[in-house]
Formats: structure tokens, sequence, C-alpha cells
């Protein structure tokens, strides 16, 4: 029985739980790597000094040596055993490159099966207190496939995190909403034949991984992707939100909203040529909790320190 160390989630609305581990740090991609564990501590830091700091509540994830056959279980729904084993192997020979900008280090695989562990708590959490959370783990996701991690993402933890909420709480239906400034090809693949997860995507295009074209629909047009031309702000985001993407989940009604909150479309963000400000996400988050309290916050990209950690905290402010 898959079960979470949580047995009862914050029930007061003035509290916000956040699942964070230091362990997280431990994924080492080398001083130079824009996915590296100074993402977290700077996140961190800003939280802690913010004025909403005395309203979070910080929960460890279940540790992976508490239930990893469990955990494996999980990742296994989209992932293929041969690419779990070589990741092992990879990381057992101390580490290594995965592709060409995906890094391996002899933590790593430990720490993936840990933050995979955080997002399904992070879904009991929600369900538990019907309020959001946010999980602040490391590695990301949504561009891990099912042969191979990819994009700085090992294994794909939005997607796992929906079809787990859907096969193993039995939930009717659950969204994914990317606004991450990538396309999330990997949790794309991994819920293409779900008719019970829908996927929603913005996404700078065209743009690395260079897939998300709207013609992406899904084997049940439970896809919807909308590309955003370079130099969008928040003034062509906004329509888009309120003409597409909440009619588009509104329709599809989900019992579980997760968000692959990825920040690499501010500004700011050395990676990419969208112009959002941090508290644009704001904007974001507030439309989405008029559609349901229930949602699920994950860390994707973002790769400017400041911004990264000012998004966070417009992302929180709204959920207080």
């Amino acid at each position: 029985m898959f079960t979470s160390n949580f047995s009862s989630a914050p029930k007061s609305p003035h509290k916000f739980p956040i699942i964070y581990s230091e362990k997280f740090l431990e994924h080492d991609t080398g001083i130079y790597h824009p996915e590296k564990a100074g993402r977290l501590t700077a996140i961190v830091d800003h939280l802690k000094h913010s004025a909403i700091a005395s309203q979070l509540v910080w929960q460890e994830p279940t540790a992976i040596a508490a239930r990893k056959q469990d955990i494996l279980q999980e990742v296994r729904r989209f992932h293929t055993p041969e690419y779990i084993q070589s990741l092992q192997a990879l990381t057992d020979r101390g580490g290594g490159y995965i592709d060409g900008d995906t890094i391996a280090s002899a933590q790593t695989y430990d720490v993936a099966l840990l933050a995979v562990s955080a997002w399904l708590d992070g879904v009991d959490v929600v369900l538990e207190s019907s309020q959001p959370a946010f999980v602040l783990a490391r590695p990301p996701g949504h561009h891990a496939r099912a042969h191979s991690g990819m994009g700085f993402c090992i294994f794909s933890n939005a997607a796992i995190a929906a079809m787990s909420a859907c096969d193993r709480l039995n939930l009717d239906r659950v969204a994914i909403l990317d606004w991450d400034v990538h396309h999330g090809n990997g949790t794309q693949e991994a819920v293409w034949d779900r008719p019970d997860i829908a996927y929603v995507s913005t996404h700078q295009s065209p743009f690395y991984p260079m897939t998300g074209r709207k013609d992406e629909t899904g084997a049940h047009n439970n896809i919807l992707n909308i590309p955003m031309r370079a130099g969008s702000a928040i003034a062509e985001y906004l329509p888009v939100f309120e003409n597409q993407i909440m009619p588009f989940l509104r329709n599809f009604n989900p019992d579980l909203l997760i968000v692959s909150a990825g920040f690499d479309a501010n500004a700011d963000d050395p990676l990419a040529s969208i112009l959002l400000k941090p508290e644009d996400f704001g904007t974001f988050t507030k439309l989405c909790l008029e559609l349901t309290p229930k949602i699920l916050f994950g860390l994707e990209g973002g790769y400017d320190f400041d911004s990264l950690s000012r998004s966070v905290v417009a992302v929180i402010e709204q959920c207080l």
C-alpha cells in the first residue's frame, strides 16, 4: 500500500505547505550548469526572509528508504525499466551525461526518486486539505521521456503525480498546466493517450525542444498547446489564459490541478525571450484558484535567481 507520512494536512487557510528537503541540493550538475542547487537555496532564503514567512509550513518529503519499491512502481507508470536501471548504473559509476545538457551525479538517482516522492506527497497534501501546496524539488521533470532524461530533467514528476492520482487514488480527472517557457514534451508524451489527464502548455515557440504545436492535441483532445512568440508579455498572455486556458480547464473540470511551475518565462531569465514579470505568475495563480483550490504547484525551470524567487513568492501570496 502506497502511503504518505502526512497523517493530516494543515487545515488553516493562513498556512501554506511547502514540501522541501536539503537532499535536493545533492543532485550536483556543476557550478556552471543553469539547473543547479543555488536555484533552491535562493528560493528558500527568499521565502524565509519574506513577509509571508510566518504563514509557511515546511514539510520534508517521505524518505525513499521508507517506500522505495512503491516509488519505483509509480515511476514505472511512465518510464521504462531499462531507463531506470541505466540511470542507477550511471550514478553508481559516479555519474555522467544523460544527454548533452542533462547531467547525473553520484546522488542523482536517489535525489530524483525523492523528488517523485515529494510530488506524490504534494498530491496527498492537497487532496487531504483541499488547499494548494508547493513542491520545491529538483531535478525538474517535464522534458524527461519514457526511455531517457532530457533537458535537465530526470523523471517526469508532474506526469507521474497525475497518473498516480488517477490510478492510485481513483480521481476521475487531473489537469496539468505547464507555464514553463519550454514545452513539456515528456509530460505530453506521458499523457497523450490518457482521457483522464489533460495537459495545457504555454511555451516560447519556435524554441527548445521544438515540440508543442497547436495541432498536437492528444488522442482524446486532452492536450492544449499554446505557442507564444519571443517577446510576449502579460498583454499577450492574459487573453490566452482568459479565452483559451481557463475555458479548456473549466470544461475538463479536474478533481486536481497540477501546475508545472517553471519561471524561465521571466524577462530576466537568461535562457529564453519571454517578457513576463514575477507578479504575472501571481495573476495566473489567481485565475487558477477561481477554477479550484486543489492545486499542486511544482518547480520546473527558472534560472535567474532573483526573478525565480520573487515569482515563487508571488504564487504563494495568492494562495494565502
